[in-house]
Parts: structure tokens; C-alpha cells; sequence
């Protein structure tokens, strides 16, 4: 029997596994799950899992009316692979099934179930594309979805889970901020912000400018914080919560005399390797945020604070099997010490960007509101950049980013925001 144990397919069930499973994050086990495979084929493996892991309930809805009772959960995964390739894919069915009853024959806990899923497969493959489309499509965890639902409502959230189901494409930050020379360099679209999204499959390291570090890969949305900021030459900028340092490349290449810190080594490195490719610097500080000291203060802070990440789900699905919603009350306590701090090594007159990549008003709108309440001298400052959609805008002047805009464009992350303004 061929050995299966390198395919594409079978880490890509690897990694279903790994995630629907144990709750782990497929950036902690991408690495190691695929060592053996070529790039093209870790590629492939990825964006099988990820597949996956957007549309499984619509393959559960076609496998139901064929299946007794939920089959192990290695079986399932390979079921809705084989769904997701043909329907989605849109790959010659013969061999996918083929190769999913032979993937579930190799593995010993599951080779008496190879002949169920060899006639499952068949009986769902004669009901075709228009079931898999008309099946129910994916669904925001319910400890997210219920907030969620309070405050934007059920058409917005409808929205989201729709964007969370599409997925993420590829945005590029340009070094220089010239996204037109960009775009056409490397046959991308400009985005009004200033980032070039590259659509569809594509190698990184073969676009034009890589070698040079002329861009790096950073979400639309995730490259506005430093913008609303508007460092500029000499300025002295702290980037707290820097890695995997994106805003902090930002910083540097507007000219400013950036600080990045974090707490974590590992990602920090990714940070010195990122700078490093694309010729910027910046003074590298590991150290918790919240027990660092400076002899200085800053010009400028940005706070990218930890918070639930739901913001990111489109690009991340795997984050609703290892996330249940525990543990929010101590993250919210953490950007609130994070902002008092940070106002503390702000310097009089100088502005402080507040962000968090979540959909939760509880990491955004509330945390800024009660800042402004319990310390005097701040303010809000409204963004007046041509480029910001009204439709981003909230009442308390920040901004409010989330996956449904830009839906003709590809969406984007879900981001809070604001501009905070220390008297001078």
C-alpha cells in the first residue's frame, strides 16, 4: 500500500486535527506539521486545511442524511476534505474519493471505515454544486456570536460570518508608501489606503521586490494604526506590542526614531528578521510593557494591545476551536493597564494610537471611553485623512473597522482605533 503520510492531503488532516481537536493554533503548528513537505506542497496543505476550517458545516449538512452517527473525527475531516475539494475545488471526483477511502484505510483506528466513506462520498457527490451552495454556510461561535449580535445586529453579523467564510487575500505594505508603482510591479490592486492586495494563490518570495525588501505582507486594515499616527523624520516613537512588526516597519521607514517592545523573544526575532530584509532599524526591547521604563518619554505611541483576535477570523477560522471566550476579563484589565502606561511614557502634546484587532466593543469603543474618564489631559482626536471611509467612523471619534467592508475588494480584518491626544 502506498505510504500517504507526506501527501498534501494527509497533513492537511494533520492539521484539521490538530485544531478541531486539541484547540491549538495553526501558527504554533504549521512548522513542525509539515517539515517533510516541498513548499508548493506545504502550500497546498495550508490552504486545504483552511478550506476546511471555513466550509465544514456545509459539507456536515450534505454528509448528515448518510451517516448513522458522527464517525471518528479523522473520518469526518477527511469526508470534509474530499467535499471541499470536489465542491469547492472543483477537482475530478473519481480521485478524490479514491484517495480520502484510502487515506481513512491507512490510518489502523479507521481502516474498517473506509467502505462507508468510499459510498458516503459517492452519494454526495450526485447531489451537486447547487446543494453545497444552498447548504448552511459558517457560524461565529456562539460566545461571540451573542455579543456580537447585541451590538451590531444580526445583518452586520450575517455579513461578517459571510467575509469569515470567503477568507483573507494577500495585502502588501509598500516601503517607500508608493502603492501605484507597487501594484504594477507585482499586478496587484491599489487599495485607497495605500496597501496592494495580490488576489488569488501566489508565492511571495517570487513577487516582484521581495529580494529587495521593498514591501512586506500586512492586512489592509492592520497597516491603518500607524498611518492615523503620522510619525515623521526624527520623531521618537514607541511601538508597544511591536511583533511580528509591521507597524513598527511603518514607523521606521516614515523616518521616525522608533522603540519596538514586546514581551516575547520568538517574536521579536521575526521582527529583527523583518527589519533586516528590508534594510530598516529600530531599538529592540524585550521586556513586558507594563514593568519597562524609559529615560524619555515619546513624541508618539502606538498600543496594539493583546485582545480576542476576532477581528481576524477571515484570515485566522482557526481560532474559534481555540478560543471559548475565557480569559476575556483579564485581557480587558490588560489594555487598560497597557493604556495607562503608555499614557504615562507619552510626552505633553504628543498623540497615542489605541488599536486592537477585535470585533468586541469591550476592546475598542469601552476600554477608550473609560480612559478618557479616568485621566485628564487626554482627549480624542478625530482623524481627518481623505482616504477614511465615513462608514468607519464612530461617535466616540475612532474608528471602527470590520470583515464586511470592502466586500467587492476582498474585506478586510476587523480593527478598532483612536487617535489619543495628550495636552501640551
Amino acid at each position: 500500500m502506498a505510504d500517504n503520510s507526506q501527501t498534501p492531503r494527509r497533513a492537511a488532516l494533520k492539521l484539521l486535527g490538530a485544531v478541531m481537536d486539541d484547540g491549538q493554533l495553526l501558527s504554533d503548528i504549521l512548522d513542525p506539521a509539515l517539515a517533510e513537505l516541498q513548499p508548493a506542497s506545504r502550500a497546498r496543505a495550508q490552504r486545504l486545511a483552511l478550506g476546511v476550517l471555513r466550509s465544514y458545516p456545509r459539507a456536515d449538512h450534505l454528509l448528515a442524511p448518510h451517516l448513522r452517527k458522527p464517525p471518528p473525527l479523522f473520518v469526518r475531516n477527511a469526508l470534509r476534505l474530499a467535499c471541499y475539494e470536489i465542491f469547492v475545488d472543483g477537482a475530478a471526483a473519481h480521485g478524490v474519493v479514491n484517495d480520502a477511502v484510502n487515506l481513512v484505510r491507512s490510518n489502523r483506528k479507521t481502516t474498517q471505515m473506509a467502505g462507508l466513506v468510499n459510498a458516503v462520498l459517492r452519494k454526495v457527490v450526485t447531489a451537486g454544486v447547487d446543494a453545497w451552495t444552498d447548504a448552511p454556510g459558517l457560524k461565529l461561535p456562539k460566545w461571540l456570536r451573542g455579543r456580537l449580535l447585541k451590538f451590531y445586529g444580526a445583518q452586520r453579523v450575517a455579513a461578517f460570518e459571510a467575509a469569515h467564510e470567503s477568507g483573507a487575500v494577500t495585502d502588501l505594505t509598500p516601503k517607500d508608501g508608493d502603492a501605484a508603482s507597487l501594484a504594477k510591479a507585482t499586478g496587484g490592486a491599489e487599495l485607497p489606503t495605500g496597501s496592494v492586495r495580490i488576489s488569488g494563490s501566489v508565492q511571495l518570495t517570487g513577487l516582484a521586490g521581495f529580494e529587495a525588501g521593498n514591501w512586506w505582507v500586512q492586512d489592509a486594515a492592520a497597516a491603518i494604526p500607524a498611518k492615523l499616527l503620522a510619525a515623521g523624520p526624527g520623531e521618537r516613537v514607541l511601538d508597544i506590542c511591536a511583533a511580528p512588526g509591521g507597524k513598527t516597519m511603518q514607523l521606521a521607514a516614515a523616518g521616525a526614531k522608533v522603540t519596538a517592545l514586546d514581551i516575547a523573544p520568538q517574536r521579536m526575532q521575526r521582527v529583527a528578521e523583518n527589519l533586516a530584509r528590508t534594510g530598516l532599524s529600530a531599538d529592540m526591547q524585550v521586556a513586558d510593557a507594563l514593568e519597562w521604563t524609559s529615560a524619555k518619554t515619546f513624541d508618539a505611541v502606538l498600543l496594539d494591545a493583546p485582545c480576542s483576535a476576532t477581528g481576524t477570523i477571515r484570515r485566522h477560522p482557526d481560532l474559534p476551536f481555540a478560543k471559548d471566550g475565557s480569559g476575556l476579563r483579564d485581557l480587558f484589565a490588560l489594555q487598560a493597564a497597557l493604556l495607562d502606561k503608555a499614557a504615562k511614557l507619552l510626552a505633553p502634546g504628543g498623540r497615542m494610537v489605541f488599536c486592537t484587532c477585535s470585533l468586541l466593543p469591550e476592546e475598542g469603543e469601552r476600554p477608550v471611553a473609560a480612559f478618557l474618564e479616568r485621566t485628564p489631559g487626554f482627549s480624542v482626536e478625530v482623524p481627518q485623512m481623505d482616504w477614511i471611509d465615513d462608514a468607519w467612523r464612530e461617535p466616540g471619534g475612532g474608528l471602527r473597522l470590520t470583515p464586511d467592508f470592502w466586500a467587492d475588494r476582498g474585506g478586510m480584518d476587523g480593527f478598532y482605533m483612536a487617535v489619543l491626544r495628550k495636552a501640551a
